[in-house]
């Protein structure tokens, strides 16, 4: 008997052909409520193109992503099953950009992102469809759509944080299967799961894609009084239809109202989040782009230093709180972080030292600034006494004695602010401790001998 080889066009074609029958039984099925045999036909179909969508013609992914979406609903998967349907929204609205790949199998991408992540180079044209389940697809999510926006803003009021996130998330989708691509809803889910420990990371994502997709959250509201007189919201639709009737169809005191801007709370919570998360640089690169936008939201800026901090990026992280202190002189903590930072580089101790005495002349009761102030005066006393110690060793005495007159100098320059920070920790013992050391240094006896006594009575 004679072999039978089967050309890859061939092949292609009974392929294409499985997948058509399966998924078509897989749609019939999940319409009767088989929920077996049609999660059995997706596995059959899904075997044969794996993650490769765009090898299906628009017709048969719809019946796909109806399918799915609905075994998956039905299985409880809810947020996930609204999604696939919510795709088929997309087949109607996307450019479909059709050709043939290098196997000569056609395919059909969904959106310029998808032709060109698969398709490039290759010779493409583009083209449109029309869902053929969308009277269908409304009418089997009406009902699950109202159960879940309700549930959503219940769980929420009742700070079920998880299950509004969830259930926000499926409204969204359902929605966006029905054709209205509401992302308030997207919204309302990421801050439900910004409020939930386990779902920082879904929460950041939605976030985050409602940044890149421009997202400000305003909205219109178009409201009128009916026949009773009591105010009622319309679409946009009727609104305009009534509005043009001479009689206002029933309708009266047409108005339109808009609602605030979501977008500064947006960034500034995606920012705190990604902070919270220790994913420093992402968090600084979204405080900033935010603070383009908002250059007054002090949550934001703060974020933006405490990110720069936390990933090293000092530099910046000095220049950022400069910038601060010079659009408000008055704020301390800036000012504070400022001294803490300079205070690590010793050829910087002259603008360290003035950071903090700008700052005790706002607060002299700054916790800290005292002391950072005193220790800045001082600089590195081990390095001095070391030095001090080599010389001598060496027989230098004239230059060891240098280094101690210079050390001297500094410890009197720090001893009055040594002394205001006495005045408010009288019983502080490390305080105590410090004086009797500098009174020492300073060769100041009698005060050395007080504080002496001091150090022995708190002990």
């Amino acid at each position: 008997m004679k072999r039978l080889i089967l050309s890859l066009a061939v092949l292609s074609v009974a392929l294409v052909s499985a997948q058509k029958k399966e998924i078509a039984n897989a749609v019939k099925a999940v319409d009767s409520g088989d929920l077996s045999t049609a999660n059995s036909e997706i596995s059959k179909a899904e075997g044969i193109f794996g993650d490769k969508t765009y090898l299906l013609e628009p017709s048969v992914l719809e019946q796909y992503y109806y399918a799915k979406g609905f075994s998956l609903l039905k299985s409880g998967k809810n947020t996930e099953g609204a999604e696939y349907l919510a795709k088929i929204s997309s087949l109607g609205k996307e450019q479909i950009f059709t050709g043939k790949d290098a196997e000569k199998n056609k395919v059909y991408f969904i959106g310029k992102e998808s032709a060109d992540k698969f398709g490039a180079g290759l010779s493409l044209k583009q083209e449109k469809y029309s869902p053929a389940l969308g009277d269908k697809l409304r009418q089997a999510i009406d009902p699950l759509l109202r159960k879940a926006n309700q549930t959503a803003t219940t769980s929420y009021n009742e700070k079920k944080f998880d299950v509004a996130g969830d259930k926000f998330a499926e409204t969204y989708y359902l929605f966006k299967a029905a054709g209205e691509d509401n992302k308030n809803l997207l919204y309302y889910a990421g801050v439900a799961y910004a409020q939930t420990p386990d779902k920082k990371a879904q929460s950041i994502e939605i976030l985050e894609s409602l940044i890149k997709s421009g997202y400000t959250g305003v909205e219109t509201i178009y409201t009128a009084k009916n026949k009773a007189g009591e105010k009622e919201t319309l679409d946009k639709a009727a609104f305009d239809l009534y509005k043009k009737t001479p009689d206002g169809a029933g309708y009266s005191d047409f108005k339109t109202e808009t609602t605030p801007s979501k977008q500064e709370e947006l960034y500034d919570v995606t920012a705190s989040l990604l902070f919270e998360q220790q994913k420093y640089d992402e968090a600084a690169a979204i405080a900033t782009e935010g603070l383009k936008k908002f250059p007054a939201n002090k949550s934001l800026a703060q974020t933006q230093s405490n990110s720069y901090f936390k990933s090293g990026k000092t530099d910046q992280f000095v220049s950022n709180l400069k910038a601060k202190i010079a659009s408000n002189p008055n704020d301390k903590e800036s000012l504070y972080n400022l001294g803490v930072m300079l205070s690590k580089d010793p050829s910087k101790q002259a603008e360290t030292e003035s950071t903090f005495k700008k700052l005790i002349e706002i607060d002299p009761k700054y916790p800290d600034a005292l002391n950072n102030l005193v220790f800045a005066i001082i600089g590195e006393d081990e390095a001095a006494i070391n030095s001090y110690r080599d010389l001598k060793k060496a027989g230098k005495i004239d230059e060891a004695n240098k280094v101690l007159e210079q050390r001297r100098a500094r410890f009197q320059k720090a001893l009055p602010y040594a002394e205001k920070l006495y005045e408010q920790n009288p019983s502080n013992k490390e305080v105590v401790s410090l004086l009797k050391g500098m009174y020492m240094t300073t060769q100041n006896t009698a005060k050395y001998n007080e504080f002496k006594a001091k150090e022995t009575a708190l002990k």
